[in-house]
């Protein structure tokens, strides 16, 4: 027999409020607490990543159709477009034509000259996001983990959508699930993609949540960041101040900088 559905109702909004990171640190503390003593909620909150995943990835594949639909109109009406200038320079007097480029550029100058010079979302964010180096040779072992292997190789080459999909080949028999979890994060959060980035977000929130595993606390500052990202700025000040406020994480100055810095916006 097929085991009923899990009903998520008593728990949606609870669920929702926190995946958005919407609750405030005592209460999100108080959350991950019952996480681990109620085995109902766990459950619940299983059952909602799943359903958020399995969500994001039909919409990803509807947003990707329609971005080419639009880029396919927007080629041909700039082909369109550059074919009218053209007839219409050949139309045009060349006295004129003179006039017109000599006040184009200079109009350009100007705005080049009075443009404001504050760096953008990418400029701060490849300034002080410190990305995951992957797992070193000597603990992949490729003639054990060939898999393995060809995953941390893809994702150093940048390939981060191959990298994944390399990854998730891996048998978790050879592997800890917290490890798998880490990295299918690292590898989402990497491409840089709005969906990709809040994709990622429920990997690197469950390893986050395992105090006994080793990567918590990485995983806790690529989450912080991940959240800065998607201008989520509450959830992204609570996790990296943690982050900052723990002597054992390899990303403590890390977050310290950003945090001291203006690129984070005030709450």
């Amino acid at each position: 027999m097929t085991p009923p559905a899990f009903d998520l109702r008593p728990y949606l909004e609870e669920l929702e409020r926190f995946a958005d990171g919407q609750m405030t640190p005592p209460e999100q503390a108080a959350f991950e607490k019952r996480l681990e003593q109620d085995p109902d909620l766990y459950r619940a909150y299983q059952a909602y990543e799943q359903l958020a995943a399995d969500l994001r990835w039909v919409a990803g594949h509807e947003t990707l159709h329609q971005r080419l639909l639009a880029l396919d109109r927007r080629l041909d009406q700039r082909q369109d477009a550059l074919t009218r200038i053209r007839r219409r320079q050949r139309k045009t007097q060349q006295q004129w034509g003179a006039v017109v480029v000599m006040g184009v550029v200079a109009l350009l100058a100007l705005w080049l000259v009075l443009r404001p010079s504050a760096p953008s979302a990418e400029a701060s964010w490849a300034r002080y996001y410190v990305p995951e180096a992957g797992l070193p040779d000597d603990v992949v072992n490729e003639s054990r983990r060939p898999l393995l292997a060809e995953a941390m190789r893809q994702y150093r080459d940048g390939r981060y959508t191959d990298a994944l999909h390399a990854l998730r080949r891996v048998p978790t028999s050879s592997l800890g699930q917290d490890t798998l979890l880490y990295y299918s994060g690292i590898m989402l959060l990497s491409q840089e993609g709005t969906e990709e980035i809040r994709a990622a977000q429920p990997f690197l929130r469950r390893v986050a949540m395992q105090s006994s595993s080793q990567l918590a606390g990485r995983a806790r500052y690529h989450l912080g960041m991940a959240y800065w990202r998607n201008q989520q700025i509450t959830a992204a000040r609570n996790t990296l101040r943690a982050v900052a406020n723990d002597t054992r994480n390899p990303y403590q100055d890390a977050a310290r900088q950003l945090l001291r810095s203006a690129a984070l916006p005030q709450e």
